[in-house]
């Protein structure tokens, strides 16, 4: 597997031209229900300007923990969290934020309800949609949410977008290639860093990913490895995913 540090992918700028670089965080949190200092220091060291987080707090003060993780990482809550069934979107003041929007997905009973955070938001010139999703364990109900997730991106009103979460499947799997098929998968596109997400203590499979819609171009994508100041020990603690993160340079809006 190989290994990285930050210094290695690019940092988040505004390019003379309108377009910019943007640093996309996914992360599945696990209802934070393990070491916060650490994951806070995880996502903190990685320097994003969105976070995609599946498995938000979502029951007794769930905003104010999921505003608690915010504030202790120097960003702030987008949207999200409780509203969509776990998803949620935090992103730094460089953010811009035109429109947000929480969706809750058609429950199949017996079930976990499931939903999408999602957002535009604009960094310097360039204007991104922006969603968030925690996809079904179930085959054929992931495999819907799939294509609702593709429905729901394109009725952004953006030209670029990038979407990303826990998909609870592997590469392979029908509902991983149905994305794929239709978006850029980032790791794909521009490898950096590890690749396998699941479990941070045996990491043997990839099951969290983000994805970019063409247009998009990808400089790095993959699980942040050897981040200065943050230890193999923390990124075990924080959670039982291992993050992914992005460098894209989106062009400026025409």
């Amino acid at each position: 597997m190989p290994t990285s540090s930050t210094s290695s992918l690019p940092n988040s700028r505004t390019e003379s031209d309108g377009s910019a670089v943007v640093r996309v965080l996914s992360y599945n949190i696990r209802s934070m229900r393990d070491d916060t200092d650490a994951l806070a220091r995880v996502i903190a060291a990685c320097a994003p300007d969105l976070v995609l987080v599946q498995e938000a707090p979502r029951f007794f003060r769930w905003r104010k923990k999921l505003a608690r993780l915010a504030r202790a990482a120097d960003l702030v809550i987008l949207s999200g969290g409780g509203t969509a069934s776990g998803p949620a979107l935090l992103c730094s003041l460089r953010a811009t934020v035109e429109s947000t929007e929480d969706v809750l997905l058609p429950l199949t009973p017996g079930l976990h309800r499931r939903g999408f955070a999602t957002a535009v938001v604009r960094f310097g010139g360039a204007r991104l949609g922006v969603l968030s999703c925690h996809l079904s364990l179930q085959s054929d109900e992931r495999y819907a949410q799939g294509g609702m997730l593709l429905e729901r991106l394109a009725g952004l009103g953006v030209e670029h977008a990038v979407a990303g979460g826990d998909l609870n499947e592997r590469p392979g799997g029908r509902t991983f290639k149905r994305l794929a098929a239709a978006l850029q998968d980032c790791w794909v596109a521009r490898p950096w860093g590890g690749e396998n997400t699941s479990t941070p203590g045996d990491p043997h499979q990839r099951i969290d990913a983000l994805f970019a819609t063409p247009g998009v171009e990808v400089l790095g994508c993959g699980v942040p490895l050897g981040l200065p100041g943050v230890t193999e020990e923390d990124l075990r603690a924080a959670t039982d995913h291992l993050p992914v993160l992005a460098a894209l340079k989106v062009p400026a809006a025409r």
